[in-house]
Order: C-alpha cells, then sequence, then structure tokens
C-alpha cells in the first residue's frame, strides 16, 4: 500500500465535475483489476464491490458509484473504511475525483447475501481539483489528535485523514514502542446521533489505513491488534493497538 502515499497529501473530497471528462475503458480496466487488489483489514470478511452508473443511486454528483458490500462481522465497518480509502486514494493517483457519500442509497440492499455498507461517487477530474500540500487541509491541529513523541510525518499523515463531515474522531497515544488509537466522543458534527457511531466506526478505518501506509513508507515495522468492539459511555474507544 506504501505506493499510495504520496496521495495522502493530494487526495481532495472532489463534489463539482465537469461534464466533459469522463472515464475511460481502460481507466475502468485498471479500476476494476484495482478492487481485486486491496488489502483488507480482517481477511475473513466477505466482501463485494460494485460499480453503478451515479444515475442508479441517490448520489447527486459524480459519474460513477463505487458499493461495498459486506458481511456484518465484528470490524466490518472499520474493514469497509480501510479498503474504499485504498481506492480513494488509487484513483486521485489517476487523476480520478472521489467523495465519500455516505447518504446517498441504492435500491440493492443485499449482494451475493452481503449487506450495503457505503459508496464513493467518482468521475474524471482536472489535476487543480487535488491539492498540492498538506497546508490545504482543513482539520483539527496536532495535540487534539496526537499525544506523544513520534514520527512528525506520520503524525501529519495521520492528522489529515477524511472523515465523514470533517468530524475527525480520532485519538492516538505513543509511548515507547505503542501506539494506541481511540475513536472518541469529543467531537463536533452535523451528523446525526443515529447515524454517528456507524460512519464514525467508517472513518476509524479510514485513519487505520493511513497510519500503516504511513508506517510502510517509512520503512516502519509493525504488528497490529484490533480490539474487541464495546459499548461504553467513556469518551474514548480503544480500536487498535500497534506495537513498533
Amino acid at each position: 500500500m506504501k505506493e499510495l502515499y504520496k496521495m495522502i497529501y493530494q487526495r481532495k473530497s472532489v463534489r463539482k465535475y465537469d461534464p466533459a471528462l469522463s472515464i475511460s475503458a481502460e481507466e475502468m480496466e485498471a479500476i476494476k483489476n484495482q478492487l481485486v487488489n486491496l488489502t483488507p483489514l480482517v481477511p475473513d470478511i466477505r466482501i463485494k464491490t460494485v460499480i453503478l452508473e451515479r444515475e442508479k443511486t441517490t448520489a447527486k454528483f459524480g459519474e460513477y458509484c463505487l458499493l461495498l458490500y459486506s458481511e456484518k462481522k465484528p470490524h466490518y465497518l472499520l474493514n469497509a473504511g480501510y479498503l474504499l480509502e485504498q481506492m480513494d486514494l488509487f484513483l486521485a493517483s489517476r487523476n480520478i475525483g472521489v467523495c465519500w457519500y455516505g447518504l446517498a442509497k441504492t435500491k440493492e440492499k443485499q449482494v451475493d447475501g452481503l449487506d450495503y455498507v457505503i459508496m464513493l461517487a467518482f468521475g474524471k477530474s482536472k489535476i487543480t481539483d487535488f491539492r498540492k500540500d498538506a497546508f490545504e487541509f482543513s482539520r483539527k491541529s496536532m495535540d487534539e489528535v496526537w499525544k506523544g513523541a513520534f514520527d512528525e510525518e506520520i503524525k501529519t499523515a495521520v492528522r489529515i485523514a477524511p472523515s465523514a463531515c470533517n468530524s475527525q474522531p480520532w485519538f492516538f497515544e505513543s509511548e515507547n514502542n505503542m501506539i494506541n488509537v481511540y475513536r472518541t466522543k469529543k467531537i463536533k458534527t452535523m451528523i446525526p446521533a443515529r447515524f454517528l457511531s456507524y460512519f464514525n466506526a467508517i472513518d476509524m478505518g479510514i485513519v487505520l489505513c493511513f497510519l500503516e501506509i504511513a508506517l510502510l513508507h517509512k520503512n516502519v515495522a509493525f504488528e497490529r491488534k484490533l480490539l474487541p468492539e464495546t459499548q461504553t459511555k467513556a469518551i474514548l474507544i480503544g480500536i487498535a493497538e500497534y506495537q513498533i
């Protein structure tokens, strides 16, 4: 996955597309090939991806939509975010804009016994639709998302990960050779309360993807442990531990 590192700083949620541009047959073939080569967070969760013309969903922009269906096993939402973020970065590397589209609907709620989770809207974009560096991101300060000394480049990559309504529901602690990853409930967001834990679980999969791409880029070996999913009133919910 480390070949996607550069796109961490260039990706952008694209919501406006030039109708004069379209995805070529060769680009669509490359997209389909990439889909079968994604790295799962949880390998034993069955998933299926489907590409539809945008008009076959309720999405309001983009040329196509990439839908993900999944078994509802522990960590399936983390896995969904982790997988589709790889596609987000891959598509950006081809000048194909993407936007996570959480509230869009599809008629097919199940495919091959798997439940619909979320979709990406995407379409051919201009190079000017993407960012140039980390300074163009609107994100929390580093102190709000990471406690402890660690490689600053890796911390920056994590800080600029995308999330639903830019809610940024993550918090990291590093000490000695350990990184602890939490989902924090201390966020400001327009997401309705009934949807918040669902979309923020996907967000946590996205940020784990960013973290691991950055670790791989810096040649930092790690062992990951996903923590059991729990219902708690605590502000910080443990998601994963990384032994460095």
